[in-house]
């Protein structure tokens, strides 16, 4: 069994920046795609970005392509979502999610852990 705990959202201003991390206990997730998606109020959850073994190693949804940074430690165990130029329609609950291979996409149905979330709030 794997836990997957978010943290690093709040409250934060229009064009400034956030950094989310994912850290994994239970076990190691060395070989996971590892990916976010978020959930805005009365709207499906979407995919944001996904980090994986087989190349290409990151990959965006263009709605945040150019502004998030996804990035992992090992050594840590942990996955990192950096938000930079943040907008209010980047405004939900985030979650990570880790695969069952080392290789993963937007499709959320491949992915088999799932954290709590954390809310990021970008006001205007």
């Amino acid at each position: 069994q794997v836990l997957l705990v978010e943290s690093g959202g709040g409250l934060v201003q229009a064009g400034g920046s956030l950094r989310l991390a994912c850290a994994a206990s239970g076990r190691t997730f060395s070989s996971n795609a590892v990916g976010w998606f978020r959930q805005a109020p009365g709207k499906e959850r979407e995919f944001v970005a996904v980090f994986r073994w087989s190349a290409p190693s990151t990959y965006y949804a263009d709605s945040v392509k150019g502004r998030f940074t996804i990035s992992r430690d090992n050594a840590k165990n942990t996955v990192y979502l950096q938000m930079n130029s943040l907008k209010p329609e980047d405004t939900a609950v985030y979650y990570c999610a880790a695969a069952s291979s080392s290789w993963a996409g937007s499709f959320s149905g491949s992915y088999v852990y799932w954290g709590q979330g954390t809310q990021v709030t970008v006001s205007s």
